[in-house]
């Protein structure tokens, strides 16, 4: 299920254009509210942790001043006595902020007492880490007022605040002993604030984008609604509905896009209408020309045919125009066949006969053919040994087969044909390769071209529309037929031949020169 919702989103983003629009909206608008919404958390957080830390430092350095004072008028010098002076300063300094108290205080001192265990005096519980190591070092160095970020805990308690630890050093007169005084004031009330500020960026932010969102949705909606409909008249014409037409609203550019489309609707189907009467005019007269050339050509050629029977009893030049007559009379009706399969392909009247043929079968005899042996032309069979049947017209493969040894006859100069067969699960194919003057690239695109010759001083006859045929002949199956070459190495010609369910693309054969 996972990987069919996958498809699914996956081919609704290729294939839907407002999709890809409201998506790309929300995320790039996300991405500027959050970068927006990150750079005014740092500002207001760094404001309100300066403000805190410079109202935190001020405060402290009152307290260290009240401090100093009552070390300085104390001439205490019993470790007792002192002890209990500390002591009732630290409750002083504690007590002079009452019930509002937002800091601790941590007192270390006697410093550098000899058995190196230093007193601590603090007006709470406070766990160990609270003070910064660094921090309480840069007190114990010397005099100076210090300050750190840090977390406030107390012992026995889960919670920590985030605090700013502020220290300085303090000496007393009467014993010359120093101490480090820390104040750890809390953060718990920026802290509050900050997470304030961040859900309200938050809701903000994801209301805006939701805001944007649907604006984007609206707005492509009105945009490609007009598209689609396009969309969908335009597939109505492809199937061969010309009357269907847009509705023009306004005269905005979506109305002019209307108006545009149904113009060219009307100028298409005026043209296809108008085609349709020319082809109709044009299959017309191929067929009455054919129909009137056929009896008179019939006739001249019997006449022929008698006068061509009795050359050996003519003077040699009246022989050799029988010889000419026949032979020309020849040419000129295999051009009228010729003519007529084309124009039956052109108006969609040609139909196929299937039937199972056996493409390696079908080789074996095309490689028989008398004419290739006149003409010295030795035959290659490869993959010939097995069957290879496929639903095809018999009539048309064999003539496509045979239109592709003769051209290689007459016009390669090879004196070897190489004619392989091989299939597969898809397609079976045939393919004709000789080892003469070859094709260029651009004469492997132009040689189906009706009445094309890549070299006219080569020509020995024919009506140089039997690979025009062939081509359309492969068509007509659902196949291919394609030529490849290189000059002086030889051509290639590949019949292939889908079997029923498969494709002509994934072809059995591909050409030694591809």
């Amino acid at each position: 299920m996972p990987s069919l919702a996958r498809v699914s989103l996956a081919r609704m983003w290729r294939r839907s254009i407002q999709a890809r629009v409201v998506t790309s909206t929300i995320l790039l608008s996300a991405l500027v509210v959050a970068l927006t919404g990150w750079a005014l958390l740092r500002d207001v957080a760094g404001g309100l942790a300066d403000d805190r830390r410079t109202a935190a430092i001020s405060e402290a350095r009152s307290g260290f001043d009240y401090a100093q004072t009552q070390l300085d008028v104390s001439l205490e010098t019993e470790p007792a006595t002192q002890a209990q002076t500390l002591t009732q300063m630290v409750d002083s300094l504690t007590r002079s902020r009452g019930a509002t108290r937002t800091y601790e205080l941590v007192l270390e001192g006697p410093l550098g007492s000899s058995d190196g265990q230093v007193p601590v005096r603090s007006s709470a519980a406070i766990a160990p880490g609270s003070l910064p190591e660094d921090l309480a070092k840069a007190v114990r160095s010397g005099p100076g007022t210090y300050w750190r970020y840090s977390d406030l805990s107390l012992l026995g308690s889960s919670d920590v605040e985030p605090a700013v630890v502020v220290g300085s050093q303090l000496r007393a007169p009467g014993s010359g002993d120093t101490y480090a005084l820390f104040y750890l004031f809390s953060l718990e009330d920026q802290q509050e604030t900050l997470d304030l500020v961040r859900r309200a960026l938050l809701v903000g932010g994801l209301a805006m984008v939701l805001m944007v969102g649907g604006v984007a949705w609206l707005v492509s909606r009105q945009v490609l609604d007009p598209v689609r409909l396009a969309r969908r008249i335009a597939e109505r014409y492809a199937s061969g509905n010309l009357e269907q037409r847009m509705h023009v609203s306004g005269e905005d550019d979506i109305a002019r896009l209307s108006t545009s489309f149904n113009q060219m609707a009307a100028s298409l189907q005026s043209q296809i209408r108008r085609l349709e009467n020319l082809s109709r005019v044009q299959q017309r007269f191929v067929s009455d020309v054919s129909h009137e050339l056929r009896t008179p050509l019939t006739t001249v050629h019997m006449a022929s045919e008698v006068i061509f029977s009795s050359r050996d009893q003519m003077d040699p030049q009246t022989a050799r125009s029988a010889e000419l007559l026949k032979r020309e009379l020849d040419r000129f009706e295999s051009l009228l066949s010729d003519l007529l399969d084309l124009s039956r392909f052109d108006a969609g009247a040609a139909e196929l006969e299937l039937d199972p043929v056996d493409f390696a079968q079908v080789a074996r005899q095309a490689a028989d053919d008398p004419a290739l042996a006149r003409a010295g032309i030795k035959v290659r069979l490869i993959g010939t040994d097995r069957p290879a049947v496929v639903e095809a017209d018999v009539r048309r493969v064999d003539r496509i087969i045979r239109n592709l040894l003769a051209n290689a006859a007459k016009y390669s100069g090879s004196d070897l044909i190489e004619i392989e067969v091989a299939q597969n699960d898809d397609a079976v194919s045939i393919a004709v390769r000789d080892f003469g003057v070859g094709l260029s690239g651009e004469e492997s695109v132009r040689v189906f071209d009706r009445f094309w010759r890549a070299d006219p001083a080569r020509t020995q006859g024919g009506t140089g529309l039997g690979l025009a045929i062939s081509r359309e002949d492969a068509a007509l199956h659902g196949g291919t037929l394609q030529a490849w070459g290189r000059p002086g190495e030889g051509s290639e010609f590949i019949l292939t031949i889908p079997k029923p369910g498969g494709s002509a693309r994934n072809a059995p054969l591909g050409s030694v020169y591809a």
